[in-house]
């Protein structure tokens, strides 16, 4: 229950702090593209079955594997939102791997 807990605060929580800190003139419209990115999970769609709790999504998942990744680092180097999207994309990427790494 507790890396539930965690894996969701992280989710919701590392981007929001992102979005004040960094972006505090337009936070709200940083945070709302950076929890749009959660919709990277949709690639768990394509798994058998859709949600297995001990199963790491990382290199797992199509939009989760270490070339997609590199992909979302290049993004931040572009200008906005693409470098939003990339921030907010390796935050949820981050999440998941705490997430498998709290599985061990």
């Amino acid at each position: 229950m507790t890396q539930i807990f965690i894996h969701y605060s992280l989710h919701l929580i590392s981007p929001l702090l992102i979005a004040v800190i960094f972006f505090r003139k337009d936070w709200k419209k940083v945070y709302f593209i950076m929890l749009s990115t959660m919709l990277v999970d949709l690639d768990h769609l394509l798994a058998s079955p859709y949600y297995q709790g001990d199963r790491c999504s990382i290199n797992f998942h199509p939009l989760h594997t270490y070339y997609a990744i590199a992909v979302y680092i290049i993004m931040i180097f572009f200008r906005k939102p693409f470098n939003i999207i990339g921030i907010g994309l390796l935050l949820h990427m981050i999440t998941d791997l705490i997430d498998c790494l709290m599985q061990n």
